[in-house]
């Protein structure tokens, strides 16, 4: 499997969805890489660790994702 190179901004701006609550029910927050990616983490261990996802994917999973019906 080839591994895109995803570089972190030295400060990322991490978000959470629009669909989070504000309540602590978030579990994910997002932020961009320097070319176009995301980084990902746990909202509630900020200080973990971080997966990084290359732009192609990361299209691919948000276009899933828009697709798929949510069952919550």
């Amino acid at each position: 499997m080839n591994t895109p190179d995803v570089h972190t901004p030295s400060t990322p701006h991490w978000f959470t969805s629009s669909y989070s609550n504000g309540s602590g029910g978030e579990c994910v927050e997002c932020a961009w890489s320097d070319e176009g990616g995301a980084l990902i983490r746990d909202s509630k261990r900020p200080r973990g660790g971080i997966v990084a996802v290359g732009e192609e994917a990361w299209r691919s999973f948000v276009t899933a994702a828009v697709r798929t019906p949510s069952n919550f």
